[in-house]
Formats: C-alpha cells, structure tokens, sequence
C-alpha cells in the first residue's frame, strides 16, 4: 500500500527527526517526504545529514537551505549560526544542498513545495500582517497555488501543522516542522509563529483500497533537553525556549 510521512523545517534538530522517523516506522512507513529547511540552527547539521541520507528521503530545497550555500561573507560575520553551520557542514553536504530541487511532483496526485509553488519565502495558508499567523483566505490560497492542479498539496515552512480542503477539490497538507515549534522572525512583518508545545510534528498519506488518501498529523515527544543543550552551547538562547515550550516568550 502506498504511503508517505512527510516532514518540514527540521532545522537541524537530530533529536527530534529520530523520533519521528521512530514514529512513522511504528505506523508501517518508511518513505519519507522533507519538505526543506533542513541544516539551518544551531543543533547537530551534519548528523542531521547523515541520518537523512540514510532515509533516502525525497528532498526539497528551503528557504534557508538556499540561504546557507548563497550567505556572503557580511553575512556570515554576523550570524554566528550561520558560521557554525558551514563548519558543521563541509563540502558534501553542501553540494547536496545545491542539488535540491524547488519543488516536485511525489506522484501523479502529490506536489511538495516548500512554501508556495513561486516562492519559498511565503506562507501558502498564514497570513502575518498582525504579527500572528492566521488562516489566509480561500481566495488567496488559491491565488498563491496558480497553475497547481494537483489533488493534494504538500507545503511546509510555517512550522503549523494544517489539512484544509479547498472549494477546488485540492487538499493542502502542511505537516508542521520537526525541529522547531515556535520562533520570531522579522520577514516580510515582524512576526511570530508558536504552536505552545516542544513536540516534534509531522503527517502521514497513506493511499486506502478505494484509492482515496488518508491523511493525519501527528506529534511525537522526543528528548528536547539534549537539542536544548546544544542550542545553549551555542548561545542561542531564543532557541533554548523554543525548544523547551513552544512558545516565543
């Protein structure tokens, strides 16, 4: 039977991809779909690396996964994160990095992108402008799809967890992220993004005899302290309460 855990945004936390993949395989899964925004933050980049390459996952590129390959020296100076990661990294995975596609058709019936089919920069279904993230509009949402006409729509980025269904027949599925469960951001708007829980988060398609798809989300709990830890080693204290609560503050 065909099926897929499709997962986002592990920004380099090891920990918690462990136990998802734990999870899924719990469920009788073991093709997995990453959805970007994989090395960037301050945990363990090249272990992450080295377990994903053991999953053989399908892999898209994020928006901060461009970032790390295109950061300019200036950058670099004044991001410390940024710093550890490339160090971290080396040679082969960055060339990996390079490698990722922008987006992909999984099948005749799924298309994964990282944020909207255009840009990995946008919410496909948050909109910002107060500072919170709240559900874009109907209109809007498929606005950003434009010529997608894949029945299921495969998005990550926001690190919130969504199924919606839309008047066209389409299912958007966005699986939340892996790594991080609350953060604070300044693009396009200052805003912030805080599912107020530390749980790893992710989704499942599994196709059913009729030939409809089934799909759920999922948390799963981990050992955040050890993430925890090397977020502190690395004086990335915003991280430390991320991790820890879910929250921003």
């Amino acid at each position: 039977m065909e099926a897929y855990a499709v997962i986002s945004d592990i920004h380099s936390n090891i920990y918690a991809l462990r136990a998802v993949v734990e999870g899924a395989h719990a469920k009788g899964i073991t093709t997995f779909v990453n959805l970007g925004d994989t090395f960037y933050g301050p945990v363990e980049p090249k272990e992450t690396f080295d377990y994903l390459c053991s999953l053989d996952a399908l892999t898209i590129s994020g928006n901060q996964d461009r970032q790390i390959y295109q950061s300019t020296d200036a950058e670099i100076t004044s991001n410390p994160t940024m710093k550890f990661v490339l160090d971290d990294l080396g040679e082969t995975p960055m060339e990996w990095l390079k490698s990722l596609p922008f987006d992909f058709e999984v099948n005749d019936e799924i298309y994964a992108c990282h944020g909207t089919p255009c840009d990995d920069l946008i919410y496909l279904t948050e909109e910002i402008s107060s500072g919170s993230a709240l559900l874009r509009g109907e209109a809007e949402i498929l606005e950003l799809l434009g010529t997608v006409t894949s029945k299921i729509i495969l998005c990550g980025h926001s690190h919130t967890p969504r199924i919606l269904s839309l008047s066209s027949g389409q299912i958007d599925v966005n699986p939340g992220s892996i790594g991080l469960q609350a953060y604070a951001d300044e693009e396009p708007v200052p805003h912030t993004i805080q599912n107020s829980t530390p749980e790893a988060a992710y989704a499942t398609l599994r196709r059913e005899q009729g030939g409809e798809w089934e799909i759920s989300l999922h948390r799963v709990g981990y050992d955040y302290d050890r993430a925890i830890k090397r977020a502190s080693e690395r004086r990335r204290n915003d991280w430390v309460n991320c991790l820890r609560t879910g929250r921003c503050f």
